[in-house]
């Protein structure tokens, strides 16, 4: 099992930045496909960005630009820097973890984290 805990979220202006960290526990991740979804209110979970073992990423075209996955397999540790934030990047940010490199493609992620609340304001 792996355990995901988001932390960094918080209230920013418009035009602000914010580093969400996503910590694992329970096994090394380094071989994983690591990701980053959001949810905003009264809209359904979307994709944000996603990386590959060997460092390949891949962005929503929303976010393509300003945002940053990034990883430090000594920390088992997920990144995801966000600059020039809008108040339409406000949502709950999840990390998510998968074993298979596929998920890297397909979205489909096996273990999930709580969440960090992310709030934009204009």
């Amino acid at each position: 099992q792996v355990q995901l805990v988001e932390s960094g979220g918080g209230l920013v202006q418009a035009g602000g930045s914010l580093r969400l960290s996503c910590a694992a526990s329970g096994r090394t991740v380094s071989t994983y496909a690591m990701g980053w979804f959001r949810q905003a209110p009264g809209k359904e979970r979307e994709f944000v960005a996603a990386i590959r073992w060997s460092g390949s990423t891949r962005y929503a075209d929303s976010v393509k630009g300003r945002f940053t996955i990034s990883r430090d397999n000594a920390k088992n540790t997920v990144y995801l820097q966000m600059n020039s934030l809008k108040p339409e990047d406000t949502a709950i940010y999840y990390c998510a973890a998968d074993p298979s490199d596929s998920s890297y493609y397909t979205d489909a992620y096996d273990y999930w984290g709580q969440g960090t609340q992310v709030t934009v304001s204009s």
